[in-house]
């Protein structure tokens, strides 16, 4: 029974994690209107950093962990039990897809593709992305293609200033 409780909790957990990270600007915007260097101030800066927020939640639920079980070795035990090599393999390869000798070249062959259709240039490319950019997935891995068609499009498209009515 604790083992499913604690996949209730590490559940309730992630969903909390998630909406802070969606969350994190307002965070922001509150630290903004406490007075500079304020204790309320920093904290909702922290609050605000997105690197922080899984850890926070993390550390929670490591403290969730303990309480059920009693003990912080046990939380520790349950803890060093798992097993973390696809997410660190995903790690490193969404990593390495974020260099720039990797970008360009997905961007060159995005472009390559983008200039065999027969249309203005930023609707083929955008086209191309989304279709050759997911088909990347397969030689390489869904989340290297992801992060490739991210970086593009907030090169391409939201670094240069783009309308309020598409944001």
């Amino acid at each position: 029974m604790t083992a499913s409780l604690i996949g209730i909790l590490a559940s309730v957990l992630f969903a909390l994690a998630v909406r802070h990270t969606f969350s994190v600007k307002r965070f922001a915007h509150w630290a903004h209107q406490h007075p500079k260097g304020s204790i309320a101030e920093n904290l909702l800066h922290f609050l605000a950093e997105t690197e922080v927020v899984f850890g926070l939640w993390a550390a929670a639920l490591f403290t969730g962990i303990a309480a059920m079980k009693g003990s912080v070795a046990e939380a520790v035990d349950y803890i060093e039990g798992l097993n973390f090599t696809e997410p660190k393999f995903v790690l490193v390869v969404m990593g390495v897809a974020a260099t720039r000798p990797v970008v360009k070249l997905a961007e060159a062959f995005i472009s390559f593709i983008a200039r065999l259709l027969p249309m203005r240039e930023s609707l083929p490319f955008h086209g191309a992305a989304l279709c050759a950019g997911s088909l990347l997935g397969s030689l390489i891995t869904q989340p290297a293609a992801m992060t490739l068609l991210a970086i593009l499009f907030k090169r391409r498209y939201f670094d240069r200033g783009i309308s309020l009515k598409l944001a």
